[in-house]
């Protein structure tokens, strides 16, 4: 209330690249209907580079399970609500944003210029737009984050195809999802086959070696062998995925999100949770310092609540996968 939000959108049937694993905790806090959920995983096997396998699902209790979804499917129900609960939605892309020298220090305005796209028009009309705060959640490749000078960050390379197979062999995968480990699906992460709706998710990351992740895609094909056998692609997927977290986080009245600002764990490679988690922590902490929209924040006090509140409880976490990547995959 007393708070104008706009959310920019560049495509609204949009299939981000991801490999869509959400954990069960997530559709529950943030009121997700199960039909966002393609499905539900409840036995999730850890494949050495010998052929043997860990049913690592073992630890899920009963009732509980992995979420496999489509992000065209999850995004769009997570955008109509913002909709409905009165964010403004605009179908454009946002080509730069002026900051001005003082942001830090005063209530300058900041100046989003960006391409606006209307229906049936493959065109956009250039525009802009003056706002008091920006909230970046455009990816790992953020404008946002270069508009603010966030810094940079190391990122992965995934490498994803979706492939239709027959139902006899989707059966196999009705609530299976394959990991696979070794230097030849990735020397620093691993490969997976994950279900999908009505196909599979086949893919493989990594950080040390970017240029041979064809030759690492290839292989987790291989090794899936006969269960995807006769599989045909329906759609190739790459997008970096962020290995730590932006050096500046928040700048003036400019705070990143999600993958924007490096949220994503080392190890499992999950990010959809946290980018929905610190997307909700940071809105709540901003909206509470501007008192019904009579205040500005300031960096300051953007750092102490949302900065701090998320570090204090995620902090922990990201440090453990690090290490535990480290170790487990390299060995």
């Amino acid at each position: 209330r007393g708070i104008d939000t706009v959310m920019f959108e560049r495509k609204m049937d949009n299939a981000k690249p991801c490999g869509g694993a959400i954990p069960l905790c997530m559709v529950a806090e943030f009121n997700m209907p199960e039909t966002v959920v393609d499905r539900k995983v409840r036995k999730m096997n850890l494949i050495s580079p010998t052929g043997v396998e860990v049913n690592i699902g073992e630890t899920l209790q009963p009732g509980e399970y992995i979420g496999m979804c489509r992000r065209e499917i999850m995004d769009k129900f997570l955008r109509d609500r913002a909709i409905e609960f009165g964010a403004e939605i605009v179908n454009g892309l946002v080509t730069s944003i002026d900051v001005p020298a003082d942001h830090k220090t005063s209530e300058s305005q900041y100046t989003i210029n960006y391409q606006k796209y209307t229906e049936g028009s493959s065109a956009g009309t250039p525009m802009s737009m003056d706002v008091d705060l920006i909230v970046g959640a455009d990816g790992a490749n953020s404008r946002v984050a270069k508009a603010m000078d966030a810094g940079q960050y190391n990122f992965a390379i995934a490498f994803q195809e979706r492939i239709k197979i027959s139902d006899e062999k989707m059966a196999f995968y009705e609530e299976m999802a394959e990991m696979y480990v070794g230097d030849d699906v990735s020397p620093d992460f691993y490969g997976w086959v994950f279900p999908k709706y009505d196909h599979v998710g086949v893919g493989t990351g990594t950080v040390v070696n970017r240029p041979a992740i064809k030759q690492y895609q290839k292989a987790i094909r291989d090794r899936a062998g006969d269960k995807i056998a006769g599989g045909k692609i329906i759609k190739v997927e790459a997008h970096p995925i962020p290995e730590h977290y932006r050096p500046r986080r928040v700048q003036g009245r400019i705070a990143l999100v999600g993958d924007a600002a490096g949220y994503v764990t080392k190890c499992s490679g999950e990010g959809i949770y946290f980018a929905a988690k610190s997307g909700r922590m940071a809105a709540e902490e901003i909206v509470a310092l501007m008192k019904n929209g009579s205040k500005l924040p300031t960096q300051a006090e953007i750092e102490q609540t949302y900065i701090k509140k998320y570090d204090g409880l995620y902090g922990p976490t990201y440090t453990v996968l690090d290490i535990l990547q480290k170790v487990f995959y390299t060995n």
